[in-house]
């Protein structure tokens, strides 16, 4: 029977003569046109490879895995001969293979290995616009390797929805090619309103008005995770069975023959429930509608916390085209969007390159192997944020990868052996150093699974309000006795459903950890009691993870201090219930919590002396408590921001004691140990006198000044307490002279005494001049007013009439005399007639003061 044909095939010829004659080619198609099988298969046979290896990289193992089998099956081969397929862990190529579909971080491996990848003829770096930061770091890598050592290297970008110009011009202007157009329409269909029902029902709905419609063909619905998909597999289950139609999931945890009974063509119909995974590269034979729930859980992480996050998002619209896509592959296709038209529009062109948002540890790691010293200035298609690199870098000097240099050390050549995230690989490696090399390898593929538990995967991002029913000292090593029941069970799906464990994902850890055990070389003997095997593991998941220790608040408390800052919640599935000190081993950000740790791993604090001495802090110093306000002696001994130990005792008398004192006394105020309208008085008296008599050389009344003799009364104190009773005036007089203390009691005076016999206090204010206040009568018998300064500083006098209240505020007391007070006299003698208002108030006699009241 003879091959269909595909919008990319009459393109084909001009792809082969272009990269005759460049190195590289950037060719845009859109979905369905058949990219992903007929280009790879066009190098081949035009012997662009020139008989070497021609490697297509794939963003997912589940279209690795069918372009493989379907190029295979157009050439009438099985896969592994000419053409074969490698992801992480499975590499089925044989002597006679020479076109590899791979997964991204397969090629990353190979560059480390092979630098100059002289077995290689042409690379092509399909489903591009993803942009995997794999990709991103490939497409950079091939570029240098363009520039140096393989001129000869054939490079092809493909792409179905990215604008083709910045690659050309990233790869100096390369030529670029398109194929238009998709084979068969694809209607679109929006919800009118959003609808806020669970996603299941949602889902259940939108099959029921397919079939309704009369739409016939397969159904490829769109769901963020693994969780989602087995809640609507319930949810449509009575359904499908009363239409006669298959429910199948489909994502990356399942074994290889549960994806194949997805894709595969069968009599009955199917709805397929797929993540991602079924968004890109080769064709699902059957598909004709594709209901799109818009949202994916995209991988992240925090460069400020360390913590990993996996957030709920809506996809782009270049995503949202790309599941459309799916319905028109093979016949005229409907897409039901379960989203409005106006939520479509307002979403971003693009989803946002994995090189701005993922964890860059490894990519960091393999860059620094590969020869690149200063990662500020590689070539990068994209630059990744600063913070983000800082953070790798940062991390891979507490595992002991890289040198304060960024060169790679022993340590780091040793975890660059196993192909997983350098975590995973120090934690393998301190297990070969405690004779367990081989459970780690287990505890390592069981993080990169997230979890085999069925009821923890229905819960992830969602949080459970189950509680653990044991405790434990680590929830890894319950995950791996829970694996190894499994494997004591033969993996027999049977028994893994009685576990309530996800077969694909302990099927999937079993391939990783017999994979990552080839490379493993135990260095001690293998301890010989159980409880000391389980220590040398949770050593070696603190090896891994030692800037995620955590400890609890209070005992027993699900709240937890953080190594590097803030807080997070313990999962309420989590075994470790008693432990006051943990490693944060898995955690995700959910809305309205927070961080919550899902998995936990306990920790002994000799542990941290053990493996990261210079990373703990000794602490004996004098500290102010502001509670008890009193000086204490703390000691302490800390990791990161995490206090392990501390005592607090008060502190002995001493001079560092007594300046320890000081700042807390001026932290409070020097306001605090004398009245502050007195001391205001005192330094501003002190101050004038400095203006009236520069000769006596007054000292300047400032923060040195007032700490000088805070230190005078603290000297033998330890607490606010010992300064009760003790007057900062008087510490202030104390440091004044003998004769500046004479002027200052007889130039500017307290109080100052009026004809009559009344005294009258004299009020001193930063930045006016001295002034008092009393009965204009009180002021008689006097043809000039007071001074202070020895006379050079005449008072302001503010003079009241019997009401207490100002006629005249003047320095000038015989001008008011003259000019204002026969105007004056005559007003007030209007108002207090009893009151005697003589003609000449500068010989008249003042009245007596008057007696204080009782």
């Amino acid at each position: 029977m003879s091959e269909a044909t595909l919008p990319i095939d009459p393109l084909l010829p001009e792809i082969v003569s272009t990269l005759r004659e460049a190195r590289a080619l950037v060719l845009e198609a859109p979905p369905g046109a058949g990219k992903t099988t007929r280009v790879p298969r066009a190098l081949l046979a035009a012997g662009l490879g020139k008989g070497k290896e021609i490697i297509v990289l794939q963003p997912r193992r589940l279209p690795t895995r069918l372009a493989a089998q379907r190029v295979s099956d157009e050439l009438g081969e099985r896969v592994g001969e000419t053409v074969g397929y490698q992801v992480r862990f499975e590499d089925v190529r044989g002597p006679k293979t020479r076109l590899s579909f791979v997964t991204e971080g397969v090629l990353g491996r190979r560059l480390l290995t092979d630098p100059t990848l002289r077995d290689v003829g042409a690379v092509v770096l399909d489903e591009f616009h993803e942009r995997h930061l794999s990709a991103d770091i490939s497409l950079a890598l091939l570029r240098r390797l363009q520039e140096g050592a393989r001129p000869d290297l054939k490079l092809v970008v493909m792409s179905a929805t990215l604008d083709a110009g910045p690659i050309r011009t990233y790869l100096s202007g390369c030529p670029g090619l398109r194929s238009e157009g998709r084979r068969f329409d694809v209607t679109h269909e929006y919800l009118p309103t959003a609808d806020d029902r669970h996603l299941d029902a949602q889902v259940l709905s939108a099959i029921k008005r397919v079939f309704t419609a009369g739409l016939d063909g397969d159904i490829l619905v769109f769901l963020p995770g693994a969780g989602e998909i087995r809640r609507a597999r319930d949810a449509c289950a009575e359904f499908a069975e009363r239409h006669g139609v298959d429910v199948l999931p489909l994502h990356g945890d399942l074994s290889p023959s549960e994806q194949d009974r997805a894709v595969r063509r069968s009599p009955r119909r199917k709805i397929i429930l797929s993540t991602n995974v079924a968004e890109t590269s080769v064709t699902i034979d059957g598909v004709a509608v594709v209901i799109d729930s818009g949202l994916a859980r995209v991988a992240s992480h925090s460069p400020w916390s360390g913590l990993p996050t996996l957030k709920l998002s809506k996809v782009s619209r270049a995503s949202a085209t790309q599941r459309a896509g799916r319905a028109g592959r093979t016949r005229a296709g409907h897409c039901l969007r379960l989203y409005t038209q106006h939520d479509f529009d307002g979403r971003p062109e693009q989803d946002a390159p994995e090189i701005r948002r993922v964890d860059l540890a490894e990519t960091v790691l393999a860059l620094r192997s590969s020869g690149v010293r200063d990662l500020a200035t590689f070539p990068f298609f994209e630059p990744p944020p600063a913070a983000a690199l800082e953070a790798a870098e940062t991390l891979l000097r507490r595992l002991g990868a890289v040198d304060k240099e960024g060169r790679v050390t022993p340590m780091g050549e040793r975890l660059l052996r196993f192909p997983v995230h350098p975590r995973q690989a120090r934690i393998i490696v301190e297990g070969e150093q405690r004779g367990v090399g081989a459970d780690a390898t287990v505890l390592a593929a069981l993080m990169g699974e997230r979890d085999i538990r069925r009821e923890a995967r229905a819960h992830l991002g969602a949080g459970s309000r189950a509680s653990a029913v044991v405790s434990g000292p680590s929830d890894l090593l319950e995950l791996t006795e829970r694996f190894r029941e499994a494997e004591r069970a033969d993996f027999a799906t049977g028994r893994l459903h009685s576990l309530s464990l996800e077969a694909g994902a302990v099927q999937s850890v079993d391939r990783v950890q017999r994979q990552l055990r080839r490379a493993v070389r135990d260095k001690g003997p293998r301890p010989s009691r159980p409880e000391a095997v389980e220590e040398a593991l949770m050593l070696s998941v603190l090896a891994g993870y030692p800037d995620r220790v955590a400890k609890r608040r209070r005992a027993r408390s699900p709240e937890l201090l953080l190594f590097g800052g803030g807080t997070a919640s313990l999962s309420e599935m989590s075994v470790v219930q008693d432990a006051e000190l943990m490693v944060a081993v898995d955690a995700e950000e959910r809305p309205g919590k927070g961080a919550v740790v899902r998995l936990a791993s306990a920790v002994e604090p000799e542990w941290l002396l053990d493996l990261y001495p210079d990373a703990l802090e000794e602490l004996d110093a004098l500290q102010w408590n502001a509670e008890s306000r009193r000086v204490e002696r703390i000691t302490r001994l800390s990791y990161g921001n995490l206090v392990l130990e501390e005592t607090r005792a008060p502190a002995p008398a001493s001079e560092e004691t007594a300046r320890v004192l000081v700042e807390a006394a001026l932290a409070a105020g020097p306001e605090r140990f004398a009245d502050p309208e007195a001391l205001t008085q005192w330094r501003t008296r002190v101050a004038l006198l400095a203006q009236a008599f520069p000769e006596a050389r007054f000292p300047t009344v400032d923060a040195a000044f007032l700490r000088d003799s805070l230190a005078s009364l603290c000297s033998g104190a330890r607490s606010f307490a010992d300064l009760e009773g003790v007057s900062l005036l008087d510490a202030l007089s104390a440091r004044l002279t003998s004769e500046q203390a004479r002027l200052l009691s007889s130039h500017a005076p307290e109080r100052v005494t009026l004809p009559g016999g009344r005294g009258v206090k004299v009020n001193y204010e930063p930045g006016k001049p001295p002034w008092i206040e009393s009965r204009l009568q009180d002021f008689f018998g006097m043809a000039q007013g007071p001074s202070v300064g020895a006379g050079r500083v005449p008072l302001v006098l503010h003079l009241l009439a019997p009401n207490m209240r100002a006629v005249q505020v003047t320095t000038d007391l015989a001008g008011f005399w003259e000019r204002h007070y026969p105007a004056i006299r005559k007003e007030l003698g209007r108002k207090y007639p009893r009151h005697s208002w003589p003609e000449d108030p500068r010989h008249a006699q003042p009245p007596a003061p008057r007696p204080p009241r009782r």
